[in-house]
């Protein structure tokens, strides 16, 4: 990891305008203690204000950590930007984080990539709920193709609530996905410099590990070792890695799984490129399992910060 003193001045962009606006807030916080901490030249710019390109372009900033989650932040716009400005940054580049932005197009490279993910449909004017529970069976998860933190997400026991949860994910995405519910346990996976962190399964009493249970509950149990054997946990990472790797993502990330419990089998659902970093997030703890503390964590982000294009 490079000294300190050779990241320059830095640009801490955090917040945003989408609905993980303040989560985003919350990681970029973070972030800045972390770099406070380690001496780190940095300004935090609000990517909600409108303002925000013209201050990257005048700041003399020497690299970007981009800590917005959501769209603008994770989807590609925002790496854009910055490879027009010719500022370096974390994280993936255009094309891989507006693929791993959407749901749907992720899947469609796994599966032509051999990598298990749940069945599923793109909603489209021809379906029914009725033709959509003919196809994938009951119950399902209703998901916005383009949002992240669960925000959106609804399971559907019956056609009636397929078709509530359709409706309300339809509120904030024009794109719909519908998924086959898989019942069992809920692991994730983070991915820095090409390496997995150790697994780290999620246990909660809500319905599935939404919002709610992500963000603000307290008694969401978080289980570091996971629980699996030693091979099996070795065996998720590669499937994450290779899931990280077959829509070209860089730096660090999170690819989220489930594990049925009657067959054992594993499936990805999504990956993160700019992962939470608040004081519920999965990454910091992850790598934390490693010996690399948060601090330690910033840095070996931002150490990596670059043009992608």
């Amino acid at each position: 990891m490079s000294s300190t003193t050779s990241f320059g001045k830095v640009a801490v962009l955090l917040g945003g305008t989408s609905a993980e606006r303040e989560v985003s807030l919350k990681s970029g916080q973070a972030v800045c203690e972390a770099l406070t901490q380690a001496g780190v030249e940095f300004d935090a710019i609000d990517a909600g204000d409108i303002a925000w390109i013209n201050q990257l372009m005048q700041g003399n900033y020497s690299r970007v950590f981009n800590i917005v989650h959501g769209r603008g932040g994770e989807d590609g716009k925002v790496q854009g930007i910055l490879e027009t400005l010719g500022i370096p940054y974390t994280g993936s580049g255009v094309t891989a984080s507006a693929v791993a932005m959407d749901k749907a197009l992720t899947k469609h490279i796994w599966v032509g990539n051999g990598i298990s993910t749940p069945e599923y449909v793109v909603v489209n004017e021809q379906h029914t709920a009725f033709s959509i529970i003919e196809e994938l069976g009951l119950p399902l998860i209703v998901k916005p193709a383009h949002e992240g933190s669960s925000i959106g997400m609804s399971k559907a026991e019956s056609e009636q609530q397929l078709i509530e949860a359709i409706e309300k994910a339809r509120e904030l995405d024009g794109t719909v996905l519908v998924e086959k519910w898989v019942t069992g346990s809920e692991y994730t996976i983070a991915v820095l410099n090409g390496q997995a962190l150790p697994v780290i399964s999620m246990e909660t009493d809500h319905s599935f590990y939404d919002y709610d249970a992500k963000y603000l509950a307290n008694d969401t149990r978080y289980l570091l070792p996971c629980g699996l054997e030693s091979d099996v946990e070795q065996s998720l990472q590669a499937m994450a890695v290779k899931a990280f790797n077959a829509i070209g993502c860089e730096g660090w990330g999170r690819v989220d799984a489930m594990r049925d419990q009657s067959t054992g089998k594993f499936y990805l659902l999504e990956v993160n490129t700019v992962p939470g970093m608040t004081d519920h997030s999965l990454v910091p703890m992850a790598a934390n399992a490693t010996g690399l503390d948060f601090k330690a964590l910033v840095l070996e982000v931002l150490s990596k910060a670059s043009l992608k294009g």
